[in-house]
C-alpha cells in the first residue's frame, strides 16, 4: 500500500494555485503559437517549411528531456529542479518574444522546450504528495484542467494576442504567470528529501532520445517528403527503431537505467501508460480534424470556427469537476468506462457530419467528446499511481507525460497523412463516375452547361466537387480509425486494479487544517 500524503501541509491552495500556473503555462506553449506562424514567418523571413520548426523544436526538446525529470528531481530536489525550469522556461519565452532570426527563434524553442518538459510531472508528483488519497481525485481534476484545457484554449488565446496586438505577446504572456509561480513556490514549497542516486546514465538517456527525435522527424518530414519514398524519412525511422530497441534492451539489462526498472513493474502504470497514448492520439488530433474541416469544408470563418471548438474545453472541465467527486465514491474504471463510451459516441457522431450539419449538432457533439476525455483522465491519474511507490511518482508522472505526448504526435501526423491518401484515392474513385452518360451533365440545362467539362471553368467546378465529397469520404475514414484506437485503451480496464475505499476517518491529527 502506498503511504500517504502529508495531510498538513500548510499553505495548499497556494501551493496548488501556483502549480496550476505552472501546468497552464507549458500546457498552453504547446499550441498557443500555431495560429501566429504566418505572423512569423513574415517577421522572420521564413519559408513555410522553415518556419514549422518553431513547433518541432518545441516538441522534440519536451519529449526529449520529459524522461530524465526522476533522475533529476532525485539528484537535485524537486524544489530546486521546479524553480529552475519556471525561471528558465519564463527566460526563454522572453527571448522567444524578441528573436529577430529564425536561428534565434529555433533556439529559443528549443531551450523552452527543455525547461518545460519538467513542469507537468513535477506539479503532478507534487500535487499528489500534498493530498491525502481520499482526496487525490479532486485534486487531479483541478489539476487536469491546465494540462487538458490548455492545448485547447492555446489556438484561440495565441489567435487573439496575434490579432489585437502581436505575435511576439505569444510569448511575452508567460512573464507575470512565470513570476507569480516561481516567487509562490520559492515562499511555499516544502522541500522534500530525495533518495540518494547514482552517476546519470548517459547511454540510456542517449538511446531514447535518438529514438524520440528520430520519430518526431519521421513523422514532422513523412508526409511532406512521401514517407518511405524520402530517404530521409527511411533514415529517420531506422534510427527511431534502432534507439527504441536499444533503450529496451538497456533498460533490461543495465544496472542502474535512469529510468527504475521498478517503476515498469507496476501493472496499473503500465496500463495507465497504454491509455494515456490512445488518448493523447484523440486528444489533439480530433481538434487538428476539426480546425480544417469548419474553416475548408463548412466555410465558417476562423473566429466562428474557434468559438464552435470552444464548448469541448467546456465539456472537458465540468466533466473533471464532476470526475473527481466520484472518484472516491465509485469505482474510477467504472467512470473511465463512461468516459471511453462518450468518446466513441462522439467519433461515431463525427461520422455522420456533412458540411451543412447544424451548430447545434456540432456543438453536442464536441461537448460530448470533451466529457469523454475529462471522465477519463482525472481517474486514470488516480489509478495509475495509487500502488506506485511515492519515491518512483516522479518518474511515473514523467512517463505519463512522454505518452501523452508522443501519442499527440503520432495521431496528429498519422490521421493527417490518411486524410490526405484517402482524399486523393476517394477522389479517383468519384471521378470514375463523372462520364458523359451522367445525366447532369447531358445537354439541354444550365447544370450541365456550368457543368461541361470540356470548358476550363466546368473542369474546374466539377474538380471542386468532387474533391469537396472526397475530403468528407476522408475524414469518415479518420474518425473510424481513431475509433480502433480506444480498443486498446478500453482492454487496459480490465488489467487495473480497483484503488482502496478511501479511509472512513482522516489520518491527520485532529488539530490540522486541510485547506
Amino acid at each position: 500500500m502506498p503511504q500517504g500524503a502529508n495531510t498538513s501541509t500548510p499553505h495548499r491552495t497556494l501551493i496548488t494555485f501556483c502549480l496550476m500556473i505552472a501546468t497552464l503555462m507549458q500546457a498552453l506553449d504547446s499550441t498557443i503559437a500555431n495560429v501566429a506562424l504566418p505572423y512569423m514567418q513574415g517577421s522572420v523571413s521564413a519559408s513555410y517549411d522553415e518556419i514549422t520548426w518553431v513547433l518541432t523544436s518545441y516538441v522534440i526538446a519536451a519529449a526529449i528531456m520529459t524522461a530524465p525529470v526522476g533522475w533529476l528531481t532525485a539528484r537535485f530536489g524537486r524544489k530546486n529542479l521546479f524553480i529552475v525550469c519556471l525561471v528558465g522556461f519564463t527566460a526563454t519565452s522572453m527571448l522567444c518574444g524578441i528573436a529577430d532570426s529564425l536561428v534565434q527563434l529555433v533556439i529559443y524553442r528549443l531551450l523552452q522546450g527543455m525547461f518545460g518538459a519538467a513542469l507537468v510531472p513535477l506539479s503532478q508528483s507534487t500535487m499528489l504528495d500534498i493530498y491525502p488519497v481520499e482526496q487525490r481525485g479532486m485534486a487531479m481534476s483541478v489539476w487536469g484542467m491546465g494540462v487538458m484545457v490548455g492545448p485547447i484554449l492555446g489556438p484561440t488565446l495565441g489567435g487573439y494576442l496575434t490579432s489585437y496586438y502581436n505575435w511576439r505577446y505569444v510569448f511575452f504572456v508567460n512573464l507575470p504567470f512565470g513570476i507569480v509561480a516561481v516567487t509562490g513556490l520559492a515562499l511555499l514549497l516544502p522541500k522534500v528529501k530525495q533518495a540518494a542516486t547514482s552517476g546519470f546514465d548517459w547511454l540510456g538517456f542517449g538511446v531514447l532520445s535518438l529514438g524520440l527525435a528520430g520519430l518526431q522527424i519521421f513523422l514532422d518530414r513523412g508526409e511532406e517528403l512521401d514517407w518511405f519514398a524520402s530517404p530521409e524519412v527511411v533514415v529517420s525511422a531506422i534510427l527511431a527503431g534502432l534507439g527504441f530497441y536499444l533503450f529496451t534492451v538497456h533498460v533490461l539489462t543495465a544496472r542502474n537505467p535512469f529510468i527504475p526498472r521498478a517503476t515498469f513493474m507496476d501493472m496499473n502504470l503500465n496500463a495507465a501508460l497504454v491509455t494515456m497514448f490512445s488518448v493523447g492520439m484523440i486528444l489533439l488530433a480530433s481538434s487538428a480534424l476539426l480546425a480544417p474541416y469548419l474553416e475548408n469544408l463548412a466555410n465558417y470563418p476562423v473566429a466562428t470556427a474557434g468559438l464552435i471548438m470552444a464548448p469541448r474545453g467546456i465539456g472537458t472541465m465540468v466533466a473533471m469537476m464532476i470526475a473527481g467527486r466520484l472518484t472516491n465514491k465509485i469505482d474510477p474504471r467504472a467512470i473511465m468506462f463512461a468516459g471511453y463510451v462518450m468518446l466513441s459516441a462522439s467519433i461515431y457522431m463525427l461520422e455522420g457530419w456533412t458540411p451543412d450539419v447544424s451548430v447545434t449538432y456540432m456543438t453536442i457533439t464536441i461537448m460530448i467528446q470533451g466529457a469523454g476525455l475529462g471522465f477519463v483522465f482525472i481517474p486514470l491519474q488516480v489509478v495509475a499511481f495509487y500502488s506506485l511507490a511515492p519515491a518512483l511518482r516522479t518518474q511515473g508522472t514523467a512517463l505519463l507525460s512522454l505518452l501523452r505526448n508522443v501519442g499527440s504526435a503520432i495521431g496528429i501526423s498519422v490521421t493527417s497523412a490518411l486524410l490526405d491518401r484517402q482524399t486523393h484515392y476517394e477522389h479517383a474513385a468519384l471521378a470514375q463516375f463523372i462520364t458523359p452518360f451522367a445525366r447532369p451533365l447531358q445537354a439541354g440545362g444550365a447544370v450541365s452547361h456550368l457543368l461541361n467539362p470540356t470548358t476550363p471553368a466546368g473542369a474546374s467546378l466539377l474538380d471542386s466537387m468532387v474533391t469537396t465529397q472526397a475530403q468528407i469520404i476522408a475524414y469518415v475514414d479518420d474518425y473510424k480509425l481513431m475509433l480502433l484506437t480506444m480498443v486498446p485503451a478500453v482492454a487496459c480496464l480490465l488489467l487495473m486494479r480497483k484503488p482502496p475505499a478511501a479511509p472512513l476517518a482522516p489520518t491527520a491529527p485532529a488539530h490540522a487544517v486541510i485547506d
